[in-house]
């Protein structure tokens, strides 16, 4: 026996500005036998790492090649551009890309909108992280367009963001290796799905529990086979008279005697 086959374990890859708490509490909780682990890589590596089998799914950013991973999309992320708080841009709801023309506009190496062509004037440098460019736009040197989920994640006070209407998004999604559909993929993939621990595809269902028959009372009439219960025969004592429900016969009523002519 392997040390896998004496204790399974499960690892999860997720990339930067995906929170997998909730789907890992709700492991913790259906199957505490089995350790998850988390494992944090960068956008641009995660299919890699999924696709190299070092892990056993993981949340990542569309597109990826499909060719032998499996993935289903979870949701779409809103864009943001990050600006410092005292920038023009702060003082408005939303914009578009056309808004940030006149702005340099930096696009690190990590970038996760694939942009046809990125909006604003770009930099001499790329940055070559979405933190590092962070650091650049606190420091005043130009603006950030990201996923929301990443806007928040290298939140600093000096900084806020507005949506940008007309941006590309970024899909999230669940993504293992075809060959690897193990029972422990399936019971992740139905826990981030919303399936209940009963479902047809879950994990260790509960069994259905046999009916109790209740016991008949002491002293009382037994059922029959059908369940129903017996009625005493006619005339069988019940304690009562057949005539009255008073034990004896009826007296009829006493009249005054006729006075006789």
């Amino acid at each position: 026996m392997t040390a896998s086959e004496a204790s399974p374990s499960f690892r999860l890859a997720y990339v930067p500005g995906v929170t997998p708490s909730k789907w890992v509490r709700i492991w913790n909780e259906r199957l505490p036998d089995i350790p998850l682990t988390l494992v944090g890589v960068p956008a641009v590596e995660a299919s890699d790492v999924v696709r190299g089998g070092s892990v056993d799914a993981g949340f990542v950013r569309l597109p990826i090649d499909r060719t032998d991973l499996s993935a289903i999309p979870l949701y779409t992320e809103a864009t943001v551009v990050v600006v410092p708080k005292d920038h023009i841009v702060a003082a408005v709801d939303e914009v578009s890309a056309g808004d940030l023309a006149d702005d340099i506009v930096l696009h690190p190496l990590d970038d996760t909108l694939h942009w046809e062509r990125p909006p604003g004037r770009p930099a001499v440098e790329r940055p070559a992280t979405t933190a590092d460019a962070i650091q650049l736009v606190a420091a005043g040197v130009g603006l950030l367009v990201v996923p929301q989920s990443l806007a928040r994640l290298y939140h600093r006070k000096d900084l806020t963001y507005r949506p940008v209407t007309d941006a590309p998004t970024s899909r999230v999604a669940l993504s293992w290796r075809k060959d690897s559909t193990t029972d422990l993929v399936e019971d992740f993939i139905g826990i981030v799905r919303g399936r209940t621990v009963n479902s047809s595809r879950g994990r260790n269902p509960t069994p259905p529990q046999p009916k109790v028959r209740k016991r008949p009372s002491a002293g009382g009439a037994q059922p029959s086979a059908g369940g129903a219960q017996r009625k005493p025969a006619a005339g069988a004592s019940t304690g009562k008279s057949p005539r009255s429900g008073s034990g004896g016969p009826k007296r009829g009523k006493r009249g005054k005697p006729r006075r006789r002519s």
